[in-house]
């Protein structure tokens, strides 16, 4: 409590901290490590796919290179 004249502190009590079991604490980091796991193995086969993906975007753009030889190079940013 606070005097609202003096702003002195009257009294003062600390919350408790809630602690929990040893068990608790346990399961919570079982399962901490269950979700980076679960994260970890998606990342893995998105980066599979992600290579599968760009390799054949880079065949599909190295056959329009083959077709479009003969044209001369226009820089994208040159046109106004």
């Amino acid at each position: 409590m606070i005097d609202a004249q003096t702003g002195a502190i009257i009294s003062h009590a600390e919350k408790k901290k809630v602690l929990g079991s040893f068990d608790d604490l346990k399961g919570e980091l079982g399962k901490q490590k269950e979700l980076r796991d679960a994260l970890f193995t998606q990342e893995m086969s998105s980066l599979k796919d992600r290579e599968r993906l760009l390799d054949e975007k880079f065949r599909e753009a190295m056959k329009r290179a083959d077709v479009d030889k003969d044209k001369p190079f226009r820089n994208p940013l040159d046109m106004d």
